[in-house]
């Protein structure tokens, strides 16, 4: 049985003003897979991943996202179907851990509170904070807090998970915490696309890797390959910055 396209990227360019942020991109992400995206700062990462909901607007090309051309007519269709982790989790300061959880699904899929709150104590105890439910945001560790942030996407019930480097905002110590969570969120069969510099999860959980440089995707490959037998010299390059430290 073939495999179904979930996302396509078909000769997309990106620019901001003079600035070329994605060159040409083509990519095909099947469904369910674990796709991780890494490169150096201003490679295009975010970018690429932002363009997948319309947080970004591209300028030429073509994508599709569960079966709909991303375009102005489609955005709402589309962000139904695809949930979002920030870097600095996004929280309401004034509103509960729960509060925070409820509202987008009573305000864009109409849910009673009382459906809205089970919904959400779910995906609490399914990130292993259903404890913290009644505390607000600044009364809870930056790791806790990313794990509220990812509980409230999946809150929406989305097809589709993008993490824009959902680590990087933290303490060394509170990582592992998130990690774990979404190593856990990747058995279950989400299609799952990570922009991170934590190679260790890139190569324990995703089914490809990325290396994106300049705006464009310089290579892809399992992560075995990518990280053991790299083909571009770019690519080498990287890993052993990277790796070093």
């Amino acid at each position: 049985m073939l495999e179904k396209n979930i996302i396509t990227f078909n000769n997309v360019d990106k620019w901001y003003g003079n600035y070329h942020a994605l060159k040409n991109i083509n990519l095909s992400i099947t469904k369910g897979e674990r796709l991780v995206i890494c490169g150096p700062s201003g490679s295009g990462k975010s970018t690429l991943i932002r363009c997948i909901n319309g947080l970004e607007k591209y300028n030429n090309g073509e994508i599709t996202v569960a079966g709909h051309i991303l375009n102005h007519k489609e955005l709402h269709t589309i962000r139904g179907q695809v949930g979002m982790v920030f870097q600095h989790f996004n929280l309401f300061p004034h509103m509960t851990v729960l509060d925070n959880l409820t509202l987008a699904p009573r305000r864009a899929l109409k849910m009673s509170k009382v459906d809205a709150e089970n919904l959400a104590r779910k995906f609490l105890d399914r990130v292993n904070i259903g404890h913290q439910a009644d505390k607000f945001p600044g009364q809870l560790s930056g790791g806790q807090q990313q794990r509220v942030a990812i509980a409230r996407s999946l809150c929406m019930k989305p097809n589709i998970l993008l993490f824009d480097e959902p680590t990087s905002a933290l303490d060394p110590e509170m990582i592992r915490e998130v990690l774990d969570v979404m190593k856990e969120l990747a058995d279950d069969g989400i299609t799952m696309v990570c922009v991170t510099h934590e190679m260790g999860f890139a190569r324990q959980v995703a089914d490809r890797v990325i290396f994106m440089d300049q705006g464009e995707i310089v290579e892809i490959a399992p992560p075995t390959q990518l990280f053991d037998r790299p083909q571009h010299q770019r690519t080498q390059q990287f890993l052993e910055n990277i790796l070093s430290y």
